[in-house]
C-alpha cells in the first residue's frame, strides 16, 4: 500500500514537472533524470504522421533501446496524448531508453487502416534511424488498437528484425475470434480496416490482419497483459495468443489484471506492468 501511495506521488509530481515543463526542450523527472523532449515531430508527409521524442538527457556514447509507444481507439480514433503520463512513468523506471510516442493516419470508411498504420509504424522506425544515425533495438508498446498494430507489425512486417520485444496491452490478437466478434464496432473492422487490395488471394482479411497469422519460431518476444473483466477483449484473444506463441516456442510472458478494458494503467496494475516489462527485457538481455 505504501508503494502504490508513493508511486500515486511521483505519478502526480510527473504530471506537474511536463505541464510546467511543456515549452522548455529539457523534461526534468526528478533523482537524476532528464530527457531533451521533442513535441509533434513529423515522421511522415501526412499531418497525423506526428511523434512525440525523448532521448535521455545524460551523456553516452551507448547505442539507446527505443520504446515505440502506440495508442489505441479502435483503429479509428485515439490520440498519443492519451499515452503521454504513462511514458512518463515508463521513463523513470527506464531513463536509460528513447522513447517515440506517435500518432499514426487513423482508419476511415473510405481510407483502410491497415496496411496504412503498420506502413507508419515502419515510416516512424526509419524516420528514428536517420535522426539518430544508427539502428537502435525497438520495443514497440501498445494498448488496444496499439497493441493489435504493434503485434502484427512485429510478426508480419519485421523482416529485417529491428523489434527487440513487444508489449502487448488488452490487444486483439485474432480477429476472427467469435469471442471479439461481439465487439460493438466489429462490423467497421471486418468491412472497412483492412485494404483488401493487400490481401493475399485465398485469405480473407480478418485472417490477414490477425497477428496470429504471422507468429513463428523466430517472432518477437511478447509480452502480453490482460484484464479478466474486459467486455471489450475477451479472455479468448489471451489464451488464443498463448498458444500459439507456445506452439512455436516463443518467448513471451502473459498476466491478467483485476480490471476492465481501461484499466490497465490505474494502480496497482501500472506499476504492476512497469515492473513485469522491466523484468522481461532484463531477462532478454541476458540471452
Amino acid at each position: 500500500m505504501l508503494r502504490n501511495y508513493v508511486f500515486s506521488i511521483i505519478k502526480c509530481l510527473v504530471i506537474v514537472l511536463f505541464i510546467s515543463g511543456c515549452k522548455e526542450k529539457k523534461l526534468t523527472l526528478g533523482k537524476g533524470i532528464s530527457f531533451e523532449k521533442e513535441e509533434n515531430v513529423r515522421y511522415g508527409n501526412n499531418p497525423e504522421q506526428v511523434l512525440d521524442l525523448y532521448i535521455p538527457h545524460q551523456e553516452t556514447s551507448e547505442k539507446k533501446d527505443v520504446f515505440l509507444i502506440i495508442h489505441g481507439g479502435g483503429w479509428r480514433g485515439g490520440n498519443k496524448t492519451e499515452l503521454t503520463f504513462f511514458t512518463l512513468s515508463m521513463m523513470q523506471k527506464f531513463p536509460d531508453h528513447i522513447f517515440a510516442n506517435i500518432n499514426y493516419r487513423l482508419a476511415t470508411a473510405t481510407s483502410a487502416g491497415i496496411p496504412n498504420q503498420t506502413d507508419d509504424i515502419g515510416t516512424a522506425i526509419k524516420y528514428l534511424e536517420q535522426k539518430l544515425k544508427y539502428n537502435p533495438r525497438f520495443i514497440l508498446l501498445g494498448n488496444s488498437a496499439g497493441a493489435h498494430l504493434s503485434m502484427l507489425y512485429a510478426y508480419h512486417f519485421n523482416a529485417q528484425k529491428k523489434i527487440k520485444a513487444v508489449v502487448n496491452i488488452v490487444g486483439p490478437s485474432d480477429l476472427s475470434d467469435p469471442g471479439f466478434e461481439k465487439y460493438q464496432d466489429y462490423s467497421f473492422v471486418k468491412n472497412y480496416l483492412i485494404d483488401p487490395k493487400a490481401v493475399p488471394t485465398k485469405m480473407s482479411k480478418t485472417l490477414f490482419a490477425s497477428p496470429v497469422s504471422w507468429i513463428e519460431s523466430a517472432s518477437a518476444p511478447t509480452l502480453s497483459y490482460y484484464g479478466n473483466r474486459d467486455q471489450i477483449i475477451p479472455l479468448s484473444q489471451k489464451r488464443i495468443l498463448d498458444s500459439v506463441l507456445i506452439r512455436n516456442k516463443v518467448i513471451h510472458e502473459t498476466y491478467e489484471f483485476d480490471g476492465g478494458h481501461l484499466d490497465w494503467d490505474k494502480a496497482p496494475n501500472d506499476l504492476f506492468l512497469i515492473d513485469k516489462i522491466a523484468t522481461f527485457l532484463r531477462q532478454l538481455d541476458k540471452k
